[in-house]
């Protein structure tokens, strides 16, 4: 009888090889999906720290362009912390639209392009004097 209670004691002693397997495939299941959603949450920052820089440098050429009337070069472009940056200036409307207008509406499209190839587009309007016109 004794035989009988001391093996059926070895039984329950411990985890069977099986249970051990099992409870490493899961915790290993559990740390690959931790692993990803790391991996995707740092791509995620790195494309919203791109972005923010893109519309810093962006925010910073726009300053550039010239104000209250005065002439706007139909292009410009550069190169600002290894962004490139090009900018078009067009009538936005027909310069006769208005003819006892001083001024004309002029768009003025941005464009900076990062280094890794990343892009972003800005379109606004200033006003041009007519006599600046060329």
């Amino acid at each position: 009888m004794s035989r009988r209670i001391r093996s059926e004691q070895r039984g329950e002693d411990g985890f069977t090889m099986i249970e051990a397997v099992v409870a490493l495939a899961l915790v290993a299941v559990v740390l690959a999906a931790i692993g990803s959603l790391v991996a995707t949450n740092a791509r995620g920052v790195r494309n919203l720290e791109q972005h923010v820089t893109l519309a810093q440098i962006a925010r910073m050429v726009a300053n550039t362009i010239p104000r209250y009337g005065d002439a706007l070069p139909d292009e410009l472009a550069g190169e600002t912390s290894g962004y490139r940056w090009q900018m078009r200036a067009s009538p936005l409307l027909d310069a006769a639209a208005v003819p006892g207008s001083r001024f004309i509406a002029q768009r003025v499209e941005l464009r900076v392009k990062s280094p890794s190839g990343a892009m972003v587009s800005l379109e606004t309007v200033r006003l041009q004097n007519r006599s600046e016109l060329r």
